[in-house]
């Protein structure tokens, strides 16, 4: 999401920070430029208009211009207007009522919420620990209620049995029910939608709201439209009591002009947004972590909420003991590799560092994606107990038989020990430093985290670093990104050099 008004911002705001200093000229030049990348970004003109006003009154002030570095002033006004525009503070689902809480998702056929209120079931059930209960309401769809149902066995959520010939009102009704002699958390109301808006779409939603009296009411918008979503959710609104929206197929808009357009328009918060089409695929919407990404700052704090979801905590502190006595082994490597797959794959855990995107052209050159990992998996798959234990009984008729059985070559396996040598030393002196990745492995939580956050996911001691669109100054680099053939690319910020041997 982002890509490409990421790409334009960041080359726009580059050229500020290279200035020296800034006239009133520079800033009116490049908020033109910034002006015409919202535009081809589909955001809205009020928006946009607006948005480049705010950023110049404050880029021309005598704020900026005492400065130490100016350029880097105008970075942070971009940030915190992008910020403000997306809806300044996170605004999750909220749970505070009465049970069962019940949450209608209301939206245009085809927009996803089928399956994002499987998401949202699994979501609220292994994450927040409530027990919730899916109903469909949509009668008109052909087999849209077995697909719930379906959904609902792969989520491992349950879902009201369907009755042939009841009206949507009477499915509702017996809803809230079912989900109050169930002693149900959550009950998750998954309405029909129509091809476009009509008066009998918006007839059925009134009446279903009027029965339900919905605690959230969601609008799911397909990212993908652009400013039709932004119009979708203001048609909803007047009907409807919305309380928030879901985003979905947002990993494949490379604009982003509904994201940035819809609070500003709507008033109405960005709640969720759907990254992908298995059912954990559903994130929550934080404006300043997407205001970080637009302008190539990274998502660290994402990458270590991830982290602390998907890593298994106990294997990543074996792991990170073994690391600091210097035995970091290939079944360890195996072991790292299976993480990064479940943090999102190499692409996954790139698109959330600092100052990736301006190294974007040489990592997709590099052919950083998932097959690598996979590779290297089967060819630590292949060796016996004793070589992964200790990577020098490869000799080189051993290493033509790990590449016969994995189907690579010799010169790959050289590649892997390489790297896991590399890393293996880097990895015990990250041990003494807990670097941030290091911190994702089996340290602990720094101070400013709360105490009871697990082990192993904390962040750099001291908080992060202050934000520029290099990503973070002061790093010291992250360690044990595997999977980077030949070692790291040339130019890549923020990360540590091999060391030669």
């Amino acid at each position: 999401m982002f890509e490409t008004l990421s790409e334009r911002l960041s080359g726009i705001l580059d050229k500020l920070t290279r200035r020296g200093a800034l006239t009133e000229t520079d800033v009116a030049e490049a908020m033109r430029e910034v002006r015409r990348a919202l535009l081809e970004a589909d955001v809205a003109l009020d928006v946009v208009r607006d948005f480049t006003e705010a950023v110049k009154a404050k880029a021309v002030g005598q704020e900026v211009v005492r400065s130490v570095s100016p350029g880097q002033m105008v970075v942070k006004i971009v940030h915190d207007e992008l910020v403000r525009v997306l809806g300044a503070d996170a605004q999750g689902i909220d749970l505070a009522a009465q049970p069962p809480v019940t949450m209608m998702l209301v939206g245009l056929q085809g927009s996803g919420k089928t399956t994002t209120t499987a998401k949202l079931a699994r979501r609220l059930q292994t994450r927040d620990k409530q027990k919730v209960l899916m109903a469909s309401l949509d009668t008109r769809r052909p087999a849209a209620q077995e697909q719930l149902r379906v959904l609902g066995e792969q989520a491992g959520v349950a879902a009201l049995p369907i009755v042939a010939g009841e009206s949507p009102t009477e499915i509702a009704s017996r809803a809230l029910k079912a989900s109050r002699l169930g002693g149900y958390d959550v009950l998750l109301l998954d309405t029909a939608g129509r091809t476009h808006i009509d008066d009998e779409l918006m007839a059925e939603v009134a009446a279903i709201e009027q029965i339900a009296q919905p605690h959230e009411t969601l609008l799911v918008a397909d990212a993908l439209t652009g400013q039709d979503a932004v119009n979708l959710a203001k048609s909803f609104d007047a009907r409807v009591a919305l309380t928030g929206i879901v985003l979905t197929r947002v990993d494949g808009d490379g604009r982003g002009g509904a994201a940035l357009s819809m609070r500003a328009v709507t008033g109405k918060p960005i709640k969720l947004i759907g990254v992908g089409e298995k059912l954990d695929a559903l994130e929550d919407f934080h404006p300043a972590r997407v205001a970080g990404r637009i302008l190539g700052m990274g998502d660290v704090v994402g990458l270590v909420e991830k982290a602390m979801e998907t890593v298994e905590l106990d294997k990543a502190q074996k792991i990170a003991a073994k690391v600091k006595k210097g035995a970091f082994n290939l079944d360890d490597l195996a072991e790292q590799l299976n993480q990064m797959q479940k943090l999102g794959g190499m692409g996954g855990v790139l698109n959330m560092l600092p100052g990736i995107g301006k190294v974007k052209k040489q990592l997709d050159a590099a052919n950083l994606d998932d097959k690598i990992l996979k590779r290297q998996q089967a060819m630590i798959g292949s060796m016996t107990r004793a070589e992964r234990k200790n990577p020098k009984l490869l000799n080189a008729s051993r290493k033509k038989r790990v590449a016969a059985g994995s189907g690579t070559s010799v010169p790959e396996i050289n590649r892997l020990v390489k790297m896991h040598r590399q890393m293996a030393d880097m990895m015990k002196s990250m041990g003494k430093k807990r670097g941030l990745l290091g911190s994702l492995f089996g340290g602990g939580p720094p101070p400013e985290l709360p105490a009871d956050m697990p082990a192993g996911a904390g962040l750099p001691p001291g908080g992060l670093p202050p934000l520029t669109p290099g990503g973070f100054s002061g790093m010291g680099g992250l360690p044990g990104l595997p999977g980077l053939p030949g070692g790291l690319p040339r130019g890549l910020p923020g990360l540590p050099k091999s060391k030669k041997r």
